[in-house]
């Protein structure tokens, strides 16, 4: 879990290396091509690795519960406080996401469509969830909350359906030329024109803001910690799985399963026009898509790690997956404040010895490797943020 975890949060740092400068300086490479497009997201349907990041970080918050609960179990902690950690977690982890939104904002920015606070709405359900006796009663919750979820979206009138009506698209932020407009079932998940958006402009509208809020340029939505919870109790099952007593073999057999039923699935609700794979509005079949990858992700590090014993290699990704709270608390707080002081003291010319064109791409690498250090010292002195 934590090599999987140090490689999403790696991926994730990563941005700072900026592959799309040089794809944009090399427009001929391939090679760029391809990493700027895993390094970025998606327009609106489909996935990349980058994409990738988020559902992965989700996955095993599900993944460590069973570990924690029993754990909590093991110390002799009741129910009742383990109930009041879950939700004190949760408070948390929605302050610490809004908190770092809002850095060199002029006001608080309450928005709630990022990693931490999506995975702090649903961390309660999880655990009651997960905490119930009974195993079958994630699984129940896992198809309720997909299927309501898609009916919620469906019921929402579409855009433009009423006769005589014509949905300003150009007023929520989408272009006329968007290449991405659907019909039929999936015409629900339109950008910025289905339920999710209709909430947020009700919803974030309640907190002070500089304006009202009219939609979100990415098109996220603060419903997705719903769905975003189906991904935590796919992550959760798996978790189980790893403590269930089965073989390795038998584990590593259980996930390529369930992460093919996943991605089979997922692309065929997109295939047959009935829900498309969007992860800004993180659909159901977003939900299955992308939880089939974080299956066969989780198999491939258990299979090496665990099953082949291979270990040494992926010691730095333990490094940073054991304090996945710090990197991101890193990467948000003190990139740009590393960067300029490696300018103030060493200038640009460090960072220029193969030109100009790859000066970003370099004094990303330093900033990461800076990064790292600060984690590794942390790791030798036992220093976890812990939430």
């Amino acid at each position: 879990m934590d090599v999987y975890r140090g490689f999403v949060m790696t991926l994730m740092a990563a941005e700072i290396l900026q592959f799309d400068h040089l794809h944009e300086a090399f427009p001929d490479s391939a090679f760029w091509a391809f990493l700027a497009h895993h390094q970025s997201h998606v327009a609106w349907a489909g996935c990349s690795l980058h994409d990738l990041i988020q559902p992965s970080f989700s996955f095993l918050v599900g993944v460590a519960l069973p570990y924690s609960i029993a754990s909590r179990v093991k110390q002799g902690q009741s129910f009742p406080v383990q109930v009041g950690h879950a939700f004190r977690r949760s408070l948390i982890l929605i302050l610490l996401g809004i908190f770092l939104r809002s850095t060199h904002a002029d006001q608080t920015r309450f928005t709630f469509e990022d990693t931490l606070t999506q995975i702090g709405l649903g961390y309660p359900f999880l655990f009651l969830i997960g905490s119930a006796p009974k195993p079958r009663t994630a699984w129940i919750a896992f198809g309720v909350i997909l299927v309501g979820y898609w009916l919620a979206f469906i019921l929402y009138p579409a855009p433009g359906v009423s006769p005589g009506t014509v949905f300003d698209f150009s007023a929520v932020g989408v272009p006329s030329d968007w290449p991405e407009h659907y019909t039929g079932l999936m015409a629900h998940f339109d950008k910025n024109s289905n339920l999710a958006w209709a909430f947020d402009t009700w919803f974030l509208n309640l907190f002070p803001r500089e304006n009202p809020f009219l939609f979100n340029g990415g098109g996220y939505a603060t419903l997705s910690f719903i769905p975003t919870l189906g991904t935590m109790l796919l992550g959760l099952q798996a978790g189980r799985w790893l403590r269930s007593g089965m073989t390795e073999r038998e584990i590593l057999k259980h996930f390529l399963i369930a992460g093919a039923i996943g991605l089979v699935s997922g692309v065929l609700l997109h295939v047959a026009g009935i829900c498309p794979i969007v992860k800004r509005i993180w659909t159901p079949a977003w939900v299955l898509f992308s939880g089939g990858w974080c299956f066969w992700l989780l198999a491939l590090f258990y299979g090496v790690i665990d099953v082949a014993g291979k270990r040494k290699w992926a010691f730095p990704l333990v490094v940073v997956g054991m304090n996945s709270i710090a990197i991101y608390c890193l990467v948000h707080l003190i990139d740009k404040f590393i960067i300029t002081s490696l300018y103030t003291h060493l200038g640009h010319g460090p960072f220029q010895v193969f030109g100009t064109t790859y000066e970003p791409l370099l004094i990303g690498l330093v900033t990461l490797a800076i990064f790292y250090l600060i984690l590794r010292w942390m790791y030798r002195r036992n220093l976890f943020i812990r939430i």
